[in-house]
């Protein structure tokens, strides 16, 4: 038997945790000297490596000194927390990562809070020791608190804690004196992190993730509860709903530095990926093909927001796109349930147009975008929160929101929450800067991260995580300020532009083409404006001083994905094609929204 160690990584967005990985993997060696680069190896995807945030666990192991280290890479996002809990599940033991300056953040508290209830062993590893005013005696203080006010047992809260910096490379007991490589790291998860348990008996492995491959399909991956899985073996499928389907396991592979390896079998407490399974999903088990004993299926937490997908059908579609029908954007919302867990799919009344629901803005912006780069053309209504129905009363998601502001901004920043019917539950000053928490609906949140921004000059941090479903807490004031719609198609010219900025703000630059019923700009009032952007300017062979100005534009307003998603109304939509992103009203004729106002008044 191979001595094995499991250990997940928990950090929050951007406090160094792939970094981390990446430099444990080359103390394992597994890249010779030539193949090491400054890239990121584990945030493989395009969208994590631009937004500097890990989205889909992954699994990679190395050997040091015998022992086999699998480590399993977890979201710090808590929109992607149906990724993060199933994860845990395979591990023994974690490496908690906090920040030398910002300590210990909600979002690591979120995934904290689901380790420890798990039982795992923590080692607490304070990064970035190396930034300037870094506070790790403290963090280590703070790291402390907040095991302890999870509820930590007595043996958790006996945590070893390494200090280093995984930009630099080291890590130390001491962070005064800095090594020169991740030795200590490695030793203390051999030595604090224990080995699995050993079961005897009939096979037993919980599907906790899944891999996807062109050629072999769905691959499932899972830590081997019991017992032994042998190549070639027939195995039961235990499904979540009692059902049992006899099937066989083709292929066996571990996890092998960055890829998988085949093997003939896999002891207890190893991971592993079993191909040639049919039919499985997240949550199911692996047990005997005689005797088939399941083991309890995860729990994943309830989507909180949804979201209207439907065809592009605005005047330009499939002028980019490759995939525009409902059929691929169906077979692409299906696929996409595969490995994506805490997402649901609902078909409505038209056959055009689906409802998917998400954890969050993040969580679906990031499906939206990704389809979008696979050459997907569609189009995205308002984002809404779901609301329950519990003993009769009508109950809405809450978070907890945090936001760290410099001191100047606090009062602004607290007078915008509480009009959205946030409550303040905490506050505390720090080096000139405010850290504030509070409990605030889930519908609150949608459009604050533009504005708490603006009102802070920047220097707004904002996190927020899911609490649970608590009664309706009233109505919030929405965006006041009304649309510029545009009346005509055709070209937008600068002159027009230039003669309607006292009207508003344009999201366009002159020079666009634009088509009838899409919103090119805010009004500066309450109430949508209709302009014509398709007026030149009339030339006469008449010369006057005054007529030959320039057009002097104040720069367009560019939205990106999730800021278009939180701005629109009811009655708008986001268009997303791979090379353009457009906001329009849901129906594009003047006289067609004039009659449905008329009959919802």
């Amino acid at each position: 038997m191979q001595e094995i160690r499991n250990i997940a990584i928990i950090a929050h967005v951007d406090h160094g945790k792939t970094t981390t990985v990446d430099k444990l993997l080359l103390a394992g060696q597994l890249f010779r000297d030539n193949q090491v680069t400054g890239e990121l190896i584990l945030d493989s995807n395009d969208l994590e490596r631009e937004r500097g945030i890990t989205i889909l666990s992954k699994n990679v192991s190395i050997n040091y000194k015998g022992t086999k280290i699998n480590i399993i890479d977890t979201p710090g996002h808590a929109d992607f927390g149906g990724e993060v809990e199933r994860v845990l599940n395979m591990a023994d033991g974690c490496l908690l990562l906090v920040d030398a300056f910002e300590g210990p953040m909600p979002q690591t508290r979120f995934v904290l809070h689901k380790a420890l209830e798990i039982g795992l062993k923590p080692i607490v590893v304070i990064n970035k020791v190396d930034k300037p005013n870094c506070r790790p005696e403290e963090v280590h203080e703070m790291v402390f608190d907040l095991m302890f006010s999870l509820d930590a047992t007595e043996e958790q809260l006996d945590f070893p804690t390494i200090y280093g910096s995984a930009k630099q490379g080291w890590m130390s007991d001491d962070y005064t004196k800095p090594t020169t490589d991740f030795t200590v790291l490695l030793d203390a998860i051999v030595k604090n992190i224990p080995a699995p348990e050993i079961i005897e008996g009939t096979p037993q492995m919980l599907i906790t993730s899944l891999d996807y491959s062109k050629y072999v399909g769905r691959i499932a991956v899972g830590r081997v509860h019991r017992g032994e899985i042998k190549d070639n073996m027939d195995v039961s499928l235990c499904k979540r709903d009692g059902s049992i389907i006899k099937t066989k396991i083709k292929e066996l592979n571990v996890f092998e530095g960055l890829g998988r390896a085949k093997v003939s079998s896999v002891q207890c407490g190893d991971i592993c990926a079993l191909i040639g399974i049919e039919g499985f999903e997240i949550g199911d088990s692996i047990a005997d093909i005689n005797n088939p004993e399941p083991l309890p299926p995860i729990d994943i937490d309830e989507p909180t927001m949804s979201m209207m997908f439907t065809i592009n059908d605005s005047p330009f579609f499939g002028k980019d796109g490759k995939y525009v029908t409902s059929r691929h954007i169906y077979e692409r919302l299906v696929h996409e349930l595969d490995k994506n867990l805490a997402l649901r799919l609902e078909t409505t009344d038209n056959a055009d147009s689906w409802i998917v629901y998400g954890r969050g803005v993040l969580h679906l912006s990031v499906l939206i975008e990704t389809m979008r780069r696979e050459g997907y053309e569609l189009q995205v209504g308002q984002p809404k929160v779901i609301i329950k129905e519990i003993d009769g009363v009508k109950h809405e998601p809450v978070e907890q929101l945090t936001i760290n502001v410099p001191e100047e901004s606090s009062s602004k920043i607290i007078d915008l929450v509480t009009r959205r019917r946030g409550e303040l539950t905490m506050m505390e000053s720090k080096n000139d800067r405010v850290y504030l928490e509070f409990i605030i609906p889930s519908r609150g949140i949608i459009g604050i991260n533009n504005i708490a921004l603006t009102l802070s000059a920047g220097e707004a941090v904002i996190a927020h995580r899911f609490l649970e479903f608590q009664p309706w807490k009233g109505e919030i004031e929405k965006r006041q300020n009304g649309s510029i719609i545009a009346s005509e198609s055709g070209n937008a010219f600068a002159y027009a532009l230039d003669k309607l900025q006292d009207r508003g703000r344009f999201f366009i630059e002159p020079q666009t083409d634009i088509y009838m019923g899409q919103i090119v700009g805010e009004h500066s009032k309450e109430g949508d404006l209709v302009v014509n952007l398709t007026k030149s300017k009339k030339l006469t062979n008449v010369r006057a001083s005054g007529t030959d100005d320039k057009a002097r534009l104040a720069p367009a307003i560019i939205f990106s994905l999730e800021e278009a998603l939180e701005y629109i109304k009811e009655d708008e939509y986001v268009e997303v094609t791979p090379s353009s992103m457009r906001i329009r009203k849901i129906y594009l004729d003047e006289n067609d929204r004039k009659r449905l106002s008329k009959k919802s008044e």
